[in-house]
């Protein structure tokens, strides 16, 4: 079982219609605590550190083999108490990082939320040490997007990302990186030449190939 950890419930149903498209085997297990976000927006990440390790105990006590961090704001934090429990924590936008550095060293990062964007940075900073890559990591916050989100004005919270995405151009950028799994729908409305990265369905695959690894690895001999 993979088990999910939100900071919004609009996630879920995303998710599960990834999880039907893409892995119908796989079960799967949503945590979703909106406060977690508020707190670490409000204090920093490793604020809400010691909340994480409780949803993280919560999912190994129901079964889960590993658990997928879908907010970037804390998925450092969550990939460190991952770490400390032996317990496979991946975060959404690891995937999506990745592919950034390879598509080359001009990335920007558009974030709705300003606590996304250090986190975002730091760790494409990290695929691209880990690649052996030049990067140069420029963020764009999108004014006013977060207001629209959780006000449930989805259609204009999509909308703007997607304007901030086409805003950047081939001639100062190699890719951009949509920082926020709740972004991923507007990469389908944008009409930029530069590739536009988001992270649910590469992190989905990541998640699922480390809890079938682990059931795997638990499964008597």
């Amino acid at each position: 079982m993979l088990a999910l950890l939100h900071t919004s419930p609009v996630h879920v149903p995303v998710f599960d219609a990834l999880r039907e498209q893409d892995h119908p085997r796989l079960r799967l297990r949503h945590f979703v605590d909106e406060g977690l976000l508020r707190r670490a927006r409000r204090g920093g990440p490793e604020t809400v550190a010691g909340d994480i390790a409780t949803v993280l105990d919560r999912a190994v006590a129901e079964g889960a083999g590993a658990v997928l961090c879908t907010c970037s704001t804390i998925g450092a934090v969550a990939e460190t108490a991952g770490a400390a429990r032996a317990l496979p924590v991946l975060r959404i936008d690891r995937p999506m990082a990745a592919q950034a550095v390879a598509a080359g060293p001009r990335v920007v990062v558009v974030a709705a939320v300003e606590s996304t964007l250090d986190p975002t940075v730091a760790l494409l900073h990290q695929e691209a040490e880990r690649a052996g890559r030049r990067l140069r990591a420029r963020p764009l916050l999108v004014p006013g997007a977060w207001a629209r989100f959780e006000a449930g004005d989805t259609e204009g919270y999509l909308r703007a990302v997607a304007e901030a995405a086409d805003s950047v151009t081939g001639d100062e950028a190699d890719a951009v990186v949509l920082a926020q799994a709740s972004m991923a729908q507007a990469r389908d409305l944008t009409t930029t030449s530069v590739p536009v990265l988001s992270s649910p369905r590469r992190g989905l695959a990541a998640a699922a190939r480390a809890a079938t690894r682990a059931a795997g690895a638990a499964a008597p001999a």
